[in-house]
């Protein structure tokens, strides 16, 4: 039987607690005269991955503080599996991992330190903290650095070891601000991975971050938020649907355009250090069937592949709407 690598250490029991997911229900919070955010929904079931998207100063932090009960807000309401903050606050800071885009520990402080630090403000059987640690620092690969202090850590190291303390106490919701912000590629594929895994076993993850082609990989659905409202909640699955955009370069660029046009087909020419024409398609079999149209028709294709991810194409058509 394969052990369930995120109870280690945590004692069995008796039966689960309602995992409704996290959501926030018209949400204002202001700082003075400035509106962080105004009258904003969010929902992220549970066993999903919900990517948070908007641009500098949406207030997707402010809205992250909120849901982490770490900022009250203003007016409206926040509930973490059906509890709210406001009167459960203890019940609810058990069911939550918060992971900020810095790590901000002790330095002084050793990785398996810290983590037994944190171990203990949950209050974890203390037996079992040990073993705890070194589940967590072996599953974030942090095991040979584990009793360096968190000063020598390189920022890809500080993210992972950051990650390790969101999940010590096992939440049921996981709250993710640029998580990926200093993984190498490969510890970006880890995250993925390990992401995807954990909204299997059931629990709620949030993920903000600018990086929109990794949350194409992982996200369930998004919400779009800007200047502190919600702009649009949707499945990574219906933006797909909505099309994407393709870049083709070819040897001649002028035959590539005639027979687009010729297809009827809306482009545009992109600027670059090597120049390209883009298009929105709807789905692949629409890509395979444009590719098949230009090699039939002679024209020497160099490239044809996206140009933006599902969530991407949305974000730059959400701003093109602002503006």
């Amino acid at each position: 039987m394969t052990e369930n690598w995120d109870r280690i250490g945590i004692p069995a029991q008796p039966e689960s607690p309602r995992q409704d997911g996290i959501s926030a229900t018209a949400v204002s919070r202001s700082f003075g005269q400035v509106h962080a955010v105004e009258h904003m929904d969010f929902h992220a079931p549970a066993g999903k991955v919900t990517a948070l998207i908007g641009p500098n100063g949406a207030g997707k932090t402010t809205l992250l503080l909120m849901l982490a009960s770490l900022l009250a807000p203003d007016s409206g309401t926040v509930t973490v599996d059906g509890l709210d903050p406001q009167h459960h606050r203890a019940e609810v800071r058990k069911r939550i991992g918060w992971m900020p885009d810095t790590l901000g520990v002790w330095e002084s402080l050793t990785a398996r330190e810290i983590l037994t630090q944190i171990a203990r403000f949950y209050r974890l059987p203390k037996a079992g903290i040990p073993q705890r640690v070194t589940g967590m620092l072996d599953r974030v690969r942090l095991s040979d650095l584990a009793d360096q202090p968190a000063r020598v850590l390189s920022r890809g190291q500080q993210q992972r070891l950051s990650l390790a303390r969101a999940l010590i106490h096992d939440p049921s919701v996981l709250l993710l601000d640029e998580p990926a912000s200093g993984l190498d590629p490969g510890s970006r594929v880890e995250l993925r991975v390990m992401l995807r895994q954990l909204a299997a076993e059931g629990k709620s993850i949030v993920v903000s971050s600018h990086v929109l082609s990794e949350l194409d990989e992982i996200a369930d659905a998004a919400v779009f938020v800007n200047r502190g409202r919600t702009v649009r909640h949707q499945t990574t699955d219906a933006a797909a649907a909505s099309g994407r955009r393709y870049a083709i370069s070819a040897t001649d660029g002028a035959a590539l355009a005639a027979k687009l046009t010729d297809l009827g087909l809306a482009f545009r020419v992109e600027d670059g250090r090597r120049p390209a024409i883009s298009l929105v398609l709807l789905n692949d079999d629409d890509a395979a069937s444009l590719l098949r149209d230009l090699v039939l028709a002679g024209v020497g294709v160099s490239s044809f592949a996206p140009a933006s991810g599902a969530l991407e194409e949305t974000y730059m058509n959400l701003e093109g709407e602002r503006r």
